[in-house]
C-alpha cells in the first residue's frame, strides 16, 4: 500500500526553508508567482479544459471548476496584491521587563506546514500557495479528482518559481487526489501543523470527525437575507436577486429569503423578473407559494422541511414568510451555517439588533452577502471563509497564517 509520509517529510523539511525567509524574499516570491500565472494562461486553460470535458456543464460545481482568461488574470492580480500586503510575521504583540530583569516579548511566527483539503476549485490552489509562501509557511495541497489536471498545471508553475528562487519545490506539495490518503493526512501530527478543509459540508464534517491534526474549518455557506417591512422594495429585490443569481455556486450566495408578512404580497412579485431570467427554482413555504402561484411563477415548488438549512450551490433557493424580526432571528439561529447573513431594512434599531444578535462570520445591512470575500475585505485572497470561533473567523487570510512565540532574554536568571 502506498503512503504519503515521504512526501510529508519532504514538505516539512522544505517548509523550514520558507519559514526563515526574510520579508523581501517572500514578497519577491509571491510577485514572481503572479507574473508566472500571467505568462502561462494558455497552458493553464488547456489543462482546465481536460477537467471540464469530464464534467456535465449542468453540474452545480462546473462553474467552480471553470477557469477563464479573466479569472486567471484576477488570480494573478490577487496574488500580486498578496505580495504587497504587510508581513504578518515578526510582529511584536507585547513586551515587558520582569522584576528579575528578564526581557519577555511575544511575536508572530509562521504556522509551519499547512495542509489544505479542497474540492473542485483550482483557484484555491494558487490562493493557498500564495498566502502560505507570503506568510512564510509551506503547504501540502489535496485537491479533488475533478480538478486534477488544473491543479497539476498550477503547481507545476509554482514549482518553477520556487526553483528559480533556489527553493525546494516540496514547499508547495500536491498530494495524490484520490481519497485513499486522506486519513493519513488528517492524522499526520508529526509533520502537518494545521489542516484547513474547504468544500462541501460533507467534506468539512469528515475532516472534523477524523482529524487529529488541529483543524481550522472554512465552512459551507447557508446564507439568509431577511427583508424587513420597512425595506425599500426595489433595493431589497436587487439585493436578493444579486445574492442568489450573480454566482450561485459559491459559499456566500443566498440560500433562503425571509420576508416580513406585512410586505410579502407586494414584495415577492418584485423578485419574479430577476429570478425568471436565471430560471431560479423557488422552494416556498405555504404562504409564499400561494402568493407566487397567483403570479404564475414558472419554477415554483412547495418547500419541504429539508429545503431550509440547505446550501443550494445552484440557481435554487427557499422562501419563507415570517412575522417580524424575532421569527427571522429564530429561523436564522436554527438553520444558519454562521457564514453570511443579511437584513434589508430602513429601521436602524432593528438593523442594529440584527447585526448584534446574529451569530455569523459576516453580517450585512442593506447589502448582498456576495461580498464576503478576502479580496473585498482588503485581505488579498483567502484560504476560505472560517465559520468557527477559534483563531480565525470570516475570510481566513494572510494575517491569520501565523501563531505566537514568546521570546525570553535573560542574563543568567534562574528560578
Amino acid at each position: 500500500m502506498s503512503t504519503i509520509i515521504p512526501s510529508l517529510i519532504a514538505a516539512k523539511r522544505a517548509a523550514k526553508q520558507i519559514n526563515v525567509l526574510d520579508n523581501n524574499s517572500r514578497v519577491a516570491l509571491t510577485a514572481a508567482l503572479a507574473q508566472a500565472i500571467r505568462e502561462n494562461i494558455p497552458a493553464i486553460l488547456k489543462a482546465n479544459l481536460i477537467d471540464l470535458e469530464k464534467i456535465d456543464p449542468a453540474a452545480p460545481f462546473y462553474d467552480r471548476l471553470l477557469l477563464t482568461h479573466d479569472r486567471l488574470t484576477q488570480m494573478a492580480d490577487a496574488t500580486a496584491a498578496v505580495s504587497q500586503l504587510p508581513d504578518p510575521t515578526g510582529q511584536q504583540m507585547s513586551a515587558f521587563e520582569a522584576p528579575n530583569g528578564l526581557n519577555i516579548k511575544k511575536v508572530t511566527v509562521p504556522l509551519g506546514l499547512v495542509g489544505a483539503i479542497y474540492e473542485a476549485r483550482p483557484n484555491v490552489t494558487i490562493d493557498i500557495a500564495a498566502l502560505c509562501l507570503r506568510s512564510g509557511n509551506g503547504v501540502v495541497l489535496k485537491g479533488g479528482t475533478d480538478a486534477a489536471a488544473s491543479n497539476a498545471a498550477l503547481v507545476k508553475i509554482t514549482h518553477a518559481v520556487l526553483h528559480k528562487a533556489g527553493l525546494p519545490a516540496e514547499a508547495v506539495t500536491l498530494l495524490p487526489n484520490d481519497r485513499s490518503h486522506l486519513a493519513e493526512l488528517l492524522t499526520a501530527t508529526a509533520y502537518v501543523d494545521v489542516i484547513v478543509p474547504r468544500g462541501s459540508q460533507a467534506l468539512i464534517n469528515y475532516v472534523r470527525s477524523h482529524a487529529t491534526v488541529p483543524t481550522i474549518e472554512t465552512g459551507a455557506g447557508v446564507c439568509h437575507t431577511y427583508v424587513e417591512r420597512s425595506a425599500q422594495p426595489q433595493q431589497a429585490a436587487a439585493i436578493v436577486v444579486n445574492a442568489k443569481t450573480q454566482r450561485p455556486s459559491v459559499c456566500n450566495a443566498l440560500d433562503t429569503v425571509l420576508v416580513d408578512r406585512h410586505i410579502a404580497a407586494d414584495f415577492l412579485p418584485l423578485l419574479i423578473p430577476g429570478f425568471t431570467s436565471k430560471s431560479v427554482g423557488i422552494y416556498a413555504d405555504a404562504d409564499a407559494y400561494a402568493i407566487l402561484s397567483q403570479h404564475h411563477y414558472p419554477h415554483l415548488h412547495p418547500a419541504q422541511t429539508e429545503d431550509f438549512g440547505r446550501e443550494y450551490l445552484s440557481q435554487n433557493c427557499s422562501v419563507k414568510i415570517v412575522d417580524g424580526l424575532e421569527e427571522a432571528l429564530d429561523h436564522i439561529a436554527e438553520f444558519s451555517s454562521k457564514h453570511s447573513e443579511a437584513i434589508v431594512t430602513e429601521n436602524e434599531a432593528l438593523a442594529q439588533r440584527f447585526l448584534t444578535e446574529v451569530d455569523a462570520a459576516a453580517v450585512y445591512h442593506n447589502a448582498s452577502t456576495r461580498f464576503t470575500d478576502g479580496g473585498v475585505f482588503g485581505l488579498g485572497a483567502e484560504l476560505g471563509i472560517s465559520t468557527q470561533k477559534l483563531h480565525a473567523r470570516g475570510p481566513f487570510a494572510l494575517e491569520k497564517l501565523v501563531c505566537e512565540k514568546w521570546l525570553v532574554l535573560g542574563t543568567g536568571q534562574i528560578r
